[in-house]
């Protein structure tokens, strides 16, 4: 039996059986116990506890002080945080999750301007390849209404002609392009959400804008810091088709599509999704006015897709004036290292 469920049994009054007093040890019964020596009670009555060694007896009593410093450390073991401690903890925790969340947060806004980035360098591809079949590059809109008025006119934009090449073929298929952009007949076409055409980091409630699919991006049809844009001096033109050859200042330093959030009529059917470049990047003169600038929710700047099929993230402290010998593409502007 072991020792110290010895002592436990002597200290509630029970009676312990001892097989070698002297080789195992003593245990004392300081309450009346009763002990047994050997393997069989002596007679019909243990023997007291009175006559145990001097020596076991004083083993008995180291053995009980050590049982009690073990319980007394067990209870000790058992209590839990203070309020100061709690505290501390809780603190700590604050302010590393104040330290990680902006990390995790940037990490994540990381990744979804890269999503946006290879969107738009599938556009690219596509703006490639009609260029190889058809030789020119799609008009930035056909039979564009110069007023909302016009609605003969069938006002469709660049990125609907895109898609033949960004594996939407029946899509393209299912609009007649005899009837202009918002006919009903197109209704249920125009409705389609093409996650190609959307930047992930835009937080909105919809994917459809005034029913039709959105696009977060916008054909560039030049700036009005040159010449007011008249003519249109940039790539995306109204019921014009252009080639590589027409791009004299280097198709890799002529921008043919920027980020364009929050433009009402951002849908990708509708040709009002082309625009000219006259503010910075991402510094809207008046909230709200009507028109379309190089716009994004990406802290610092913008992602641009060149003519050469490149996609570029274009910085907030980009110079005005390198930003509007990006919009056009004749210029004879010299760029270089933005």
């Amino acid at each position: 039996m072991d020792i110290y469920r010895c002592v436990s049994l002597l200290g509630s009054g029970g009676t312990v059986r001892l097989p070698d007093c002297a080789g195992f040890g003593a245990v004392l019964a300081s309450s009346g116990a009763r002990v047994r020596f050997g393997s069989a009670p002596v007679g019909r009555q243990a023997a007291p506890a009175r006559h145990l060694l001097p020596a076991c007896r004083a083993r008995a009593m180291r053995c009980a002080s050590e049982v009690g410093k073990r319980q007394a450390c067990l209870l000790q073991n058992m209590y839990g945080f203070t309020l100061v401690e709690l505290l501390v903890v809780i603190t700590i925790i604050g302010i590393l999750m104040a330290l990680l969340l902006p990390a995790v947060q940037a990490a994540r806004e990381a990744a979804r301007r890269t999503a946006c980035l290879n969107n738009l360098h599938q556009i690219g591809l596509a703006l490639e390849n009609y260029h190889s079949q058809y030789l020119c590059y799609p008009a930035g809109g056909l039979e564009w209404r110069p007023s909302p008025s016009q609605i003969q006119r069938k006002n469709y934009a660049w990125s609907a002609f895109l898609l033949p090449f960004l594996e939407q073929e029946a899509l393209y298929h299912s609009i007649d392009f005899n009837k202009p952009f918002d006919d009903p007949a197109n209704a249920q076409a125009a409705a389609t959400i093409l996650p190609v055409y959307l930047c992930p980091s835009m937080g909105r409630t919809s994917l459809l804008r005034q029913g039709r699919g959105a696009i977060d991006f916008g054909g560039i049809n030049g700036t009005r810091r040159v010449n007011q844009n008249n003519p249109p001096n940039g790539v995306m033109l109204y019921d014009k088709y252009l080639q590589a050859a027409h791009i004299r200042d280097g198709l890799s330093n002529t921008l043919a599509a920027a980020e364009a959030a929050g433009w009402p009529d951002g849908q990708w059917i509708n040709a009002y999704n082309v625009y000219d470049v006259m503010y910075p990047i991402n510094n809207r003169q008046w909230p709200g006015m009507p028109e379309n600038e190089v716009q994004s929710v990406h802290p610092g700047g913008a992602n641009g897709l060149f003519c050469d099929g490149s996609v570029r993230f274009l910085p907030e402290s980009l110079d005005i004036r390198i930003l509007a010998a990006l919009c056009t593409r004749a210029n004879g502007d010299v760029i270089e290292g933005f």
